[in-house]
């Protein structure tokens, strides 16, 4: 039983790790779209408008709206047992930490125990889950970004047309 206590606590653990470490990537892709945004801005291409350049703007306003919806602010649950929704309070009784759980035998407080931190794995996954998910978006969207304004800078640089504008 305190093994399993253990290998619960360490997958949450990791979690957290998991989580930070998708927050330092999005803080990279911050500093990314600002890097780009600052190239097109010294280079002079967004002024002049373009299809190139209507697209850098459109794909920079949906970049930075998915890196804001990562960034929310989100609760991380700690209990299961701390805020239970309202099904749940029709199905059973809340149980109140820690004066039920004062009354549980040693086998099974760690029952109930590796019950409530799998809950809290679950209910923190999808959270961890949503973020990877919105900034997987966001580094295609940097990706486009990069290629337009590289297709953008090719274009001004070599069709003399263009070049006058």
């Amino acid at each position: 039983m305190e093994l399993a206590a253990q290998d619960v606590r360490r997958v949450i653990e990791r979690q957290k790790e998991e989580r930070q470490i998708l927050i330092t990537q999005m803080n990279i892709l911050f500093v990314t779209n600002t890097a780009l945004l600052s190239f097109l801005t010294i280079s002079r291409l967004i002024p002049i408008f373009s299809i190139f350049s209507a697209l850098e703007i459109l794909l920079f306003f949906i970049n930075f709206l998915l890196l804001i919806c990562a960034l929310l602010p989100r609760k991380f649950f700690i209990s299961p047992n701390l805020e239970e929704n309202e099904e749940k309070k029709e199905k059973k009784e809340k149980l109140e930490f820690p004066e039920d759980y004062l009354t549980f035998s040693a086998q099974e407080y760690h029952l109930q125990m590796l019950a409530d931190l799998r809950e809290t794995y679950n209910k923190n996954q999808k959270q961890v889950d949503d973020i990877s998910l919105a900034l997987k978006y966001a580094t295609g969207v940097t990706a486009g970004i990069t290629v337009i304004a590289l297709l953008h800078q090719v274009t001004v640089s070599f069709i003399p047309e263009l070049q006058k504008l």
